[in-house]
């Protein structure tokens, strides 16, 4: 898969979530690539994961049980790669690179993509 592509799709089916999902999700998130910029190997950060609980905070944030707020982000999560798998099937992305008029500046080459959803 190509994963600039999944990157636009989920940034884009984020923004179409309902409010209240959307907020925990990006705050879970947040605290998660917070810990993982804090982190040097990978068992630093699971064990940063397990000390600062991005679930427990938000549980405390959002004034919710821990419970509720793993089992909303897991429906959440389930939701976002429903709609981005759906949308996956149907997107053609198209390269149009070399139909551009200038696609060299200099040492770096331009990139012309025609994305069709």
């Amino acid at each position: 898969m190509n994963e600039k592509l999944m990157g636009f799709l989920l940034r884009s089916e984020i923004g179409k979530i309902a409010e209240e999902k959307r907020k925990l999700y990006q705050f879970i998130v947040d605290e998660e690539d917070q810990l993982a910029a804090r982190a040097d190997t990978a068992d630093q950060f699971l064990q940063l994961l397990a000390t600062h609980s991005p679930y427990e905070l938000a549980s405390y944030h959002f004034n919710l049980p821990s419970e509720k707020v793993f089992l909303l982000m897991n429906k959440i999560e389930a939701e976002l790669n429903e709609r981005i798998q759906a949308r996956y099937k149907k997107v053609k992305w198209i390269d149009y690179t070399n139909h551009s008029k200038q696609t060299n500046f200099g040492d770096h080459k331009k990139y012309v993509f025609l994305f069709v959803n």
